[in-house]
């Protein structure tokens, strides 16, 4: 395993690694000390001298943030918006597009997340559209040759996620977004697993809009995310909603802005966003190849541990795998063997058919156990959860 990162200099500066084997990263994962103080203090000037005082004085280093933010995927600033949520990110987007209308068509990965599907599926439903699934290759991962031949003039959007949340696929995004340019069609991009895990060039990747929450792999604080939309496609997408600073009234006419700050509030959480803004700093001195490789090594050793114990499957997918390890045991429910490990000091995730629907519904699984893997783990902790999993088998 390479030894680029100093892993034990990392742990003693991440106080959560103090308080047991963390395998839930793609919930949410363990911030620096360095991202809690930049919080800390911010709120403590906050208190001590008002909060819109102490807003306006941080304002050069919040557009620091934003400008860190692009270059960590390959964007300029004004193609970065800041949001509360993944989920509000991609909502806020996807209400942006063009209305359906009867016998459009959207084209969607079959692991795409369950939060996105039940937002299209619902506007789908409204104007009488359809929403198809993209046929997937023989290990799992999309096709895109299959999507080419399914483009059409009634296509109006083409969406995937990228690092599925129930499993270790990383499915080829950059191809997808080949299919969906030459065909003229919006490309959406569910990032929220990869940031902070694996490299992100959004040229590269050829999508229109990419969304993702800070918490995950980035390990900035809950309550931050980031929407990425294209420069050249901001002049298709009319926000839901404006206030002052999205869309101020000038001489009695909305001026939109014309950056990805259209989709943004003038109310957010300052203190939260420096945060970011302090993640994205460690994560870009880090290098996320060096992240992406240590990740990839330690998600290897534990999925051929897993292998081993009888009663153990692996129910990972792709040739192209991500720091996401999901297994389910024989006889005993995931959600048990959360919370059997839990009792041990072993935090990991339970992922249940409404976060990947169509996915699970093709697999017949109904819920999976989830071991995500960070560059903070240690061969040490896989060795730790793995003895754990196999006496949690055995006893069933």
């Amino acid at each position: 395993m390479s030894d680029v990162l100093d892993v034990e200099q990392l742990r003693s500066e991440t106080p959560g690694c103090k308080a047991g084997a963390h395998f839930n990263h793609s919930g949410a994962s363990l911030p620096s000390r360095q991202t809690l103080e930049t919080i800390w203090d911010y709120l403590r000037e906050e208190a001590a001298d008002g909060p819109m005082e102490t807003a306006t004085r941080a304002g050069e280093r919040l557009e620091a943030v934003r400008a860190d933010a692009g270059s960590l995927i390959g964007a300029s600033p004004g193609e970065v918006a800041f949001m509360g949520s993944g989920s509000t990110a991609w909502g806020a987007a996807f209400a942006a597009l063009p209305p359906l209308a009867a016998g459009d068509r959207i084209l969607v990965g079959r692991q795409e997340w369950g939060g996105n599907l039940a937002t299209m599926q619902a506007a789908a439903r409204r104007a009488g559209a359809l929403i198809e699934v993209i046929p997937v290759r023989e290990d799992g991962s999309v096709d895109a040759a299959a999507l080419a031949s399914m483009m059409d003039e009634r296509v109006r959007l083409v969406s995937l996620t990228w690092l599925p949340a129930n499993g270790g696929l990383i499915n080829d995004a950059a191809a997808v977004g080949r299919v969906a340019r030459a065909a003229g069609v919006p490309y959406f991009i569910d990032a929220g697993q990869a940031l902070g895990q694996v490299p992100i060039d959004v040229a590269a990747l050829g999508c229109d809009v990419l969304k993702a929450a800070g918490r995950k792999f980035l390990r900035g604080p809950r309550g931050t995310a980031l929407l990425y939309v294209r420069r050249e496609f901001l002049s298709e997408l009319t926000p839901s909603y404006l206030d002052v600073s999205s869309g101020p009234i000038v001489d009695g006419k909305v001026e939109i802005r014309d950056d990805a700050r259209r989709f943004e509030a003038s109310e957010n959480s300052p203190a939260l966003l420096l945060g970011l803004g302090a993640a994205i700093r460690e994560a870009r001195s880090l290098g996320i190849e060096a992240v992406r490789d240590r990740i990839a090594s330690l998600a290897s050793t534990l999925r051929d541990n897993l292998r081993s114990i009888p009663k153990v499957t692996v129910r990972d997918l792709g040739s192209q795998l991500s720091g996401i390890v999901s297994f389910t045991v024989e006889g005993i429910a995931p959600t048990q063997v959360r919370a059997a490990l839990s009792e041990r000091g072993i935090a990991i995730g339970a992922n249940g058919v409404p976060y990947t629907p169509l996915d699970m519904a093709a697999r017949g699984l109904d819920q999976i156990a989830r071991a995500s893997v960070s560059h903070l783990n240690t061969m040490s902790e896989i060795a730790l959860l793995s003895e754990a999993v196999a006496d949690i088998a055995r006893r069933t």
